[in-house]
This record gives structure tokens, C-alpha cells and sequence, in this order.
């Protein structure tokens, strides 16, 4: 891994990274569980030009050479999400739901291509990503397939735990969401 480096793109400055990393995200998103098709990747590109508004958006992409092998995203939740409510199998307490818009930080993508798999991208592509975020906590989602049982495992290595099961919007799957707490400040 001493030849991938990681850039880091903040805010609308990500925008212009988008065409970049598209053909590692549509490799990776072909593979089970996702299986994702043009529509898939349609709508990835419409929400991810969503998600480049959000604050403390921020995008890390790895690279060997030129070539990108790996990114993650993600930017802090705000005061109006609708997260928590996502989950379908345990009730929050109102005031551990509750965001100031620098409460939680949120990991929307990590994601490494085939071959540079189990070399430690995706931990450093985690831990740049999570570089001075001053949030409380983090939180991600996580396909329950057994694919993604690699993915889950380092989650739990990282820190993170199981605190229920999301379904984000009407035809979406089922995702375990995970939250690790983080020493802000």
C-alpha cells in the first residue's frame, strides 16, 4: 500500500471529484450484494450532488498512482434528519436522536475495489476521513448480507456497534445501522 496516496476534497470541491471515482463506484456496486445497475448509478449521481451541500461534507479518494482504488464521503447530520427515524426495530430516546447539525458525523460511502482489498485502504481511507472531525459520534450503515461480512467485521474492529436496522427510504433495502462513539473536541 506504500504507492496509494489519499486526497481530500471538502465541500463543493468534491463536486469536480465525482467523475473521477464513478468507475470504481459502479466496479464495486456491480458486485453482490448491491448488484447495481444504470438506474442505481443514476440516482447515486443525483444524491451524491445532494450530499455535496451538506456541512462538513467531505470526500476522501485513494489512489495508486493515478488510478482511484477506494473512496469514502460523508458529512455531519442535520438538525432535521430523518437517521434515527430510519430505524425500524428499536426505539431512541428523544434526546439521543436529537442533532445540532455537529452532533454526528456520518459515513454515506467506504468503499475499495477488488484488488487492493485487505492491503488497509479502507482503514486509512476511514481514518482520513475521520481526521479532525469534532463530532460526538459517527455513524454508518452497513448491508446485513453475508458479501459484506468483511465490511461489518471492520466496522466492529473500528469501534463501531449495532444499534438497529435502517430502511432509508421506500425501495431501499435493509441496512444495519452502526455508531461509534468519538471523544469530540
Amino acid at each position: 500500500m506504500t504507492d496509494v496516496r489519499f486526497d481530500r476534497y471538502e465541500s463543493q470541491a468534491a463536486v469536480a471529484q465525482l467523475d473521477a471515482f464513478l468507475p470504481a463506484y459502479e466496479e464495486i456496486y456491480a458486485e453482490p450484494p448491491y448488484l447495481e445497475g444504470p438506474r442505481d448509478i443514476a440516482e447515486f449521481i443525483d444524491r451524491y450532488q445532494v450530499h455535496t451541500r451538506r456541512p462538513g461534507m467531505r470526500l476522501i479518494i485513494a489512489r495508486d498512482k493515478e488510478e482511484v482504488v477506494g473512496f469514502t464521503y460523508g458529512y455531519f447530520l442535520a438538525t432535521e434528519t430523518r437517521w434515527w427515524h430510519n430505524l425500524q426495530d428499536v426505539t431512541l430516546p428523544d434526546a439521543y436522536m436529537r442533532e445540532d447539525g455537529h452532533r454526528s458525523f456520518v459515513i454515506i460511502e467506504l468503499a475499495v475495489r477488488m484488488a487492493w482489498r485487505r492491503r488497509g485502504v479502507a482503514a486509512s481511507l476511514h481514518a482520513h476521513l475521520l481526521d479532525s472531525v469534532d463530532a460526538e459520534r459517527v455513524t454508518l450503515t452497513v448491508r446485513p448480507e453475508a458479501e459484506a461480512d468483511p465490511a461489518r467485521a471492520a466496522y466492529l474492529a473500528w469501534g463501531y456497534r449495532k444499534i438497529g436496522t435502517s430502511h432509508p427510504w421506500v425501495d431501499a433495502p435493509l441496512y444495519d445501522c452502526m455508531v461509534r462513539e468519538l471523544s469530540a473536541g
